[in-house]
C-alpha cells in the first residue's frame, strides 16, 4: 500500500522579510538613471534630425500667408473704390477697411470691408500702404517688408508686395 507524501505546510514568513523570488520582483520596480539616459540621448538624436526638416518650412509658411493677405487686403480695397469711387488716401490707411475714415476727402463708407480689424504681417510688422502707388500710380502699393521689416532684403527678408 502506497502512502502519499504528507502535504506541505506553508508557513508565512516573518513579518518584515521577504523570500528570494519576492525580493527579485520588487527589485525590478523602475527605471535605472542609464536607461532614462539613453532615452533622453535617443529623443534628441531624433530631433536635432527632423527639426531643421520643419523649421525650414516655417519661412515658407509665412510667406504664402503674407501673399494671401496682400490678395484679401487687395480684394477689401477694391470693393471700398467700388463704394467711393477712390482707394482710401495714404493719410486715411488701410484702417478706412475697418472703420469709416475720418481724414478727408469725405467718403461713401457704408460697411466694414474686412471681417476683422487690418491685421499686422505673419513678422508682426504693420503693412505698408501707399495711395496713390509709386509702382501703381492709377493705384495703390501694398507691401510687407519681410521678416527684417526693412525695404529690400533676400530671403525671409525679401519684400513682398501687391504688384508681383
Amino acid at each position: 500500500m502506497l502512502l502519499a507524501p504528507p502535504a506541505r505546510r506553508h508557513v508565512p514568513a516573518a513579518a518584515g522579510t521577504c523570500h528570494r523570488a519576492c525580493r527579485a520582483r520588487h527589485a525590478r520596480r523602475g527605471f535605472t538613471l542609464i536607461e532614462i539616459l539613453v532615452v533622453i540621448v535617443v529623443i534628441a538624436i531624433l530631433a536635432a534630425f527632423v527639426a531643421p526638416n520643419v523649421f525650414k518650412h516655417v519661412d515658407t509658411a509665412k510667406d504664402a500667408a503674407a501673399r494671401s493677405q496682400i490678395e484679401s487686403l487687395g480684394a477689401a480695397l477694391d470693393a471700398y473704390r467700388l463704394d467711393n469711387g477712390r482707394y482710401p488716401t495714404t493719410e486715411q490707411g488701410l484702417a478706412a477697411l475697418w472703420e469709416a475714415p475720418t481724414a478727408e476727402p469725405a467718403s461713401n463708407w457704408t460697411q466694414p470691408y474686412l471681417r476683422k480689424p487690418v491685421p499686422a504681417d505673419p513678422w508682426g510688422n504693420a503693412y505698408v500702404y501707399v495711395s496713390p502707388g509709386e509702382v501703381n500710380p492709377q493705384g495703390y502699393d501694398l507691401v510687407s517688408y519681410g521678416a527684417d521689416g526693412q525695404p529690400g532684403g533676400e530671403g525671409e527678408n525679401a519684400d513682398i508686395t501687391s504688384w508681383q
